[in-house]
């Protein structure tokens, strides 16, 4: 929103946020989150350095899947509720909005999936999650190396359908018959 419209200092501001959490991997901004703080005499757990370090950058990926819906909707559209006499603001929140928000599904469930299985990075904080749980099995019994390892498989494959799905059916739910992204017409009666 405030990269297409906060003026030139907030977009500014907008665009060196993403930039710089787009820029960074993730595992990198663990790391700053989890011991950065520490040297400064705050100190915060594995989990919350995780949630700053992975919500941040994916806000910042997600800004960008909505800045691009929002430029998807044609002028005109705003220029039609200018022109009945909406205020800008008001054009923006009942016109613009809702369309880019159908248009931005699409992109935030590749964004969803992303997330979840960067939450295997977490690790590196000293956090215990599924990938680490799984090693610590592993690691006392070496037999069961494929069985956990597909056990975890299948618990990601589990989380990323079940979210995509739900993204599926939503953008299912809210479509406008006729108002599709180009090439994906016929795509939501499949869902």
């Amino acid at each position: 929103m405030l990269q297409v419209y906060g003026g030139r200092t907030l977009s500014r501001i907008a665009y060196v946020y993403e930039w710089i959490f787009r820029s960074i991997p993730a595992l990198v901004l663990i790391f700053l989150f989890y011991y950065g703080p520490a040297k400064f005499g705050w100190f915060i757990s594995a989990f919350q350095a995780a949630v700053l370090a992975l919500g941040l950058r994916s806000s910042a990926y997600q800004s960008q899947i909505f800045r691009g819906a929002i430029e998807a909707i044609p002028a005109g559209q705003m220029l039609a509720a200018r022109s009945m006499g909406m205020g800008r603001f008001r054009a923006v929140v009942s016109i613009i909005l809702p369309q880019a928000f159908r248009l931005s599904i699409a992109g935030w469930t590749n964004e969803f999936s992303s997330v979840i299985k960067d939450t295997t990075l977490v690790y590196a904080a000293g956090y215990t999650e599924i990938l680490r749980t799984a090693r610590a099995i592993y690691d006392t019994r070496i037999y069961l190396t494929m069985p956990t390892l597909i056990l975890v498989a299948l618990v990601f494959l589990v989380f990323t359908y079940g979210g995509n799905r739900a993204l599926g059916l939503l953008e299912r739910k809210i479509s406008t018959p006729g108002l599709q992204m180009p090439g994906r017409a016929g795509r939501t009666e499949r869902v």
